[in-house]
């Protein structure tokens, strides 16, 4: 009995997709055909960059701070040990909280990145979106570093035509 639910279940799903239309696209592909996109992340590259640059800056005090402490630590006395330490310390905790305000999931980068790209990346899920809808599509596949797209016929593939709409 389950058996045959399972084949009648199997076969409906087969007739559901087998019905639906569907086009396949390369996201990656359509935003790297978009000038404005290579751009922003060429600059948000040079960005990132610099602000690596600051991040190794602070980290470098720390260490040298530390290199310093340790060429003197035998000669202190506790309480100018403990004082040093906590300098130590305050200054790379600092120096976390300075790459994390910078990296961080809401860091200045990643503010950059939201400002620059999401206007490139609304204009070409909307040109997705637009030809899905003049061809019918109802579903769309991106086949960009997807690694559970197994096979794809080159009939469904759309992402010279979304490239030519974004022109």
């Amino acid at each position: 009995m389950k058996k045959l639910i399972l084949t009648i279940a199997l076969a409906l799903s087969a007739a559901v997709v087998s019905a639906q239309n569907y086009i396949v696209v390369n996201s990656e592909k359509i935003f790297k055909s978009v000038a404005a996109y290579n751009t922003a992340i060429a600059e948000l590259d040079k960005l990132a960059e610099q602000y690596q640059k600051q991040v190794d800056e602070k980290f470098k005090e720390v260490e040298t701070l530390y290199n310093s402490y340790q060429g003197q630590k035998a000669s202190l006395n506790a309480a100018t040990r403990q004082t040093f330490e906590d300098v130590i310390i305050q200054k790379e905790e600092e120096a976390g909280k300075f790459q994390e305000s910078l990296f961080g999931n809401d860091g200045e980068l990643m503010k950059q990145r939201v400002q620059r790209i999401k206007p490139i990346q609304e204009r070409v899920f909307a040109a997705i979106e637009a030809y899905a809808k003049s061809v019918g599509a109802d579903l769309v596949l991106d086949s960009s570093n997807n690694p559970t797209l197994l096979y794809k016929a080159e009939r469904v593939e759309r992402t010279q035509q979304i490239i030519d709409r974004l022109k």
